[in-house]
Formats: structure tokens, sequence, C-alpha cells
């Protein structure tokens, strides 16, 4: 089978096409001959050396990637509940940019019949984050008043629609004109665009009392306002520091910059968060592939509202596989809406898919 290999960290060039031999299938296990891979922000991370769960758990060489979508291959012993040839989704800890993948049956899940490949390959990692940081953290309650950072990216639009689905009044902050419809589209209460006016303004006026969920993974450029922002009782859930990284240029770190960032990063005082009645929650989802008993509590949620409709599948933009460098770029733009993908065109087990 073809797979991207990373030999060592760097930029765009260190995304190699790779050919290897395929994976052993154990008792429990599925494997899936994928279609279509879903391209996540902290892949670019991984290709920089800088995510820390692809250090502790991989080492190098890497392949990076979290979900993919296509067809049961091949069921190992004891897996009894699907057929070969049935079309799912799978979740790995890294390893997905590749012609197939092999992973526990319970991280292997049906789609909706609706959706194509694409559609479901962008679907787990973006709500799954979603409803571990609104839902399982910050314990979101109908009437609340949400701030969704990067709305219109994948997690963002993921938390959009979860928000709402929860009964939550959602405030949304992108930047870019062409953003605002795609997220006003999802339901979204307000939509900012932070490069036409202040966002933090335009957040008071529309939430005078606060919010009482702010998530963000932009880092140190909004985190400070987001907790000024927040209510009493409020809370403020971290899952990324994308604005530490360059955007644009080899797809390198830039080191000046992740130090200087690292340094203005906040740092949230116990005894300010027990005064002010705030709260600061971060995670990594890498980190809880461990925790079966919350991936499943977490599909249960998600799967019904995804049949129903009630969430939907993200726009999908589609890259071939050999041109992971591509999608990379494209996404540490920061121009992207929705969701990016990686497509494979050749299918099977052998070899030499």
């Amino acid at each position: 089978m073809h797979k991207i290999q990373i030999d060592r960290a760097g930029g765009y060039e260190q995304l190699r096409l790779a050919q290897v031999a395929e994976l052993a299938v154990g008792p429990g296990q599925v494997r899936v001959a994928v279609q279509s891979i879903g391209v996540n922000f902290a892949d670019c991370a991984v290709r920089m050396g800088l995510y820390a769960s692809a250090k502790q758990y991989v080492g190098w060489p890497i392949t990076p990637g979290f979900e993919v979508a296509g067809t049961v291959a091949e069921l190992g012993e004891g897996v009894t509940d699907l057929q070969v040839g049935e079309p799912v989704l799978a979740l790995v800890r890294f390893g997905a940019y590749a012609g197939q993948v092999v992973a526990p049956r319970a991280q292997v899940v049906r789609y909706p019949p609706a959706w194509n490949p694409q559609q479901a390959s962008g679907f787990a990692v973006p709500f799954l984050t979603a409803w571990y940081g609104l839902c399982h953290l910050a314990g979101a309650r109908p009437g609340q008043v949400v701030l969704v950072h990067s709305a219109a990216g994948g997690v963002g639009q993921a938390l959009v629609q979860l928000g709402k689905a929860v009964g939550c009044v959602v405030i949304g902050v992108v930047r870019g004109a062409h953003k605002v419809q795609p997220v006003q589209e999802l339901g979204c209460d307000v939509v900012i665009d932070k490069g036409a006016e202040d966002w933090v303004a335009a957040v008071q006026r529309a939430a005078p009392g606060g919010v009482d969920i702010a998530l963000d993974a932009n880092g140190v450029e909004t985190l400070r306002d987001s907790y000024r922002l927040l209510a009493p009782a409020g809370k403020l859930v971290v899952y990324g520091f994308a604005t530490m990284l360059q955007r644009g240029g080899n797809g390198r770190p830039n080191w000046p910059k992740l130090v200087w960032t690292w340094l203005r990063t906040p740092r949230f005082n116990p005894l300010d968060l027990t005064t002010e009645n705030k709260s600061v929650m971060a995670f990594n989802l890498s980190f809880l592939f461990d925790k079966a008993e919350v991936l499943a509590e977490a599909l249960q949620f998600l799967l019904p509202l995804a049949q129903a409709g009630t969430l939907k599948p993200l726009a999908t933009q589609s890259f071939p596989l050999e041109q992971a460098s591509e999608a990379h770029r494209a996404l540490e733009t920061g121009a992207t809406v929705g969701k990016l993908v990686l497509t494979v065109a050749e299918l099977g087990t052998s070899g030499g898919s």
C-alpha cells in the first residue's frame, strides 16, 4: 500500500509518498480500505515536530492523520457485526494518511448513507473535539452563550452546529468576509469578521453580560480576551495554539515566533480564577484514545444527530493523497473554509495498493 511518511521534522518537503507492506489485522480489529482522509491542523504540528503525543506514541518516522472513511476490507477475529465492503469511518491515533488503516472495532463506525466518503472522513475529529470541549468539559446547557473562535474551520463549524443542537446562543468569530455566510448558514446567531471590526467590542455588544463558554484554539492572539469576556461562572476551553505557527513560507517552525508567543501566552492564577469565579480547561484529543468509554459516549451522542440531519457534514476541499503537502500549505494559510481531505485513488489490500 501507499502512505505518506515523515522521516524527520520539517517543512512540506517532508511529506513523502512511500510504498510499504500491508498491515496485519489482529483480534478485535478491522482493516479499512481508505477512500478519503481528514486533514487537521494537528497534522501540520506533527510534521513540524511540535506535537507531544506524536513523540510519545510513535516517534520518527511517522504517518500523520487521525480519521478516514472507506470500506471494510478485512475483519479480525471476534468482529462479527460488520461486513466486508461496508462503508465506514475510522479513527486512528496517527497513520491515517495511507491506502489502508487497521483500527479497533470500537473506533470503526457506519456513517449516514446520504454522505459520501469525503464528508464522512471529515466528521470524526472535528465533532469529537467539539463534543469533548463543549459538552463533556464545559457542560453546555440550553440558553447559554457560547463564543466560538475560528468558526469557519472544521472544529469551528462543528462547534457552531453542536452548540445550536444543545440549545445555546452561539457567537462565531472568523477572519475574512468569505467566511461569514457559511457560518451563518449553520445557524450561528452572530458572526463577527475580526478582519473588518473589533471582535472584542462586537462580542460585548452581542453578549453584554459576558459569555458562558469560550472555545479557543488560537493561543496568545485571543486567549486573554476570551477569558476577559467570560461571564461569572464562565468557562474557557483551550484546545490548540494555532497562532503560534507561522502562516505561509516553507512550512517549517519559526522558532523565534514560537518562543515569543510562548512567553506572551497568558498564565492563569488559581487565586484569580477563584476570586473571579471563572474556569480554564484544556485538552488534546489525541491523548484520549485510551479512554474508550469517552469515545463511545461521544459517538453515541453524535451519530444519531448526524443520522437525523441535525449535524450536517462539513463542506470539503479535496487533494489527492500524493498532494498532502499542498493540503498542508492551504490549511496553514488560514484562508480555508470547512474541511480539507485527501483522496486515495487506488483501493484494496494488496501490497501495491
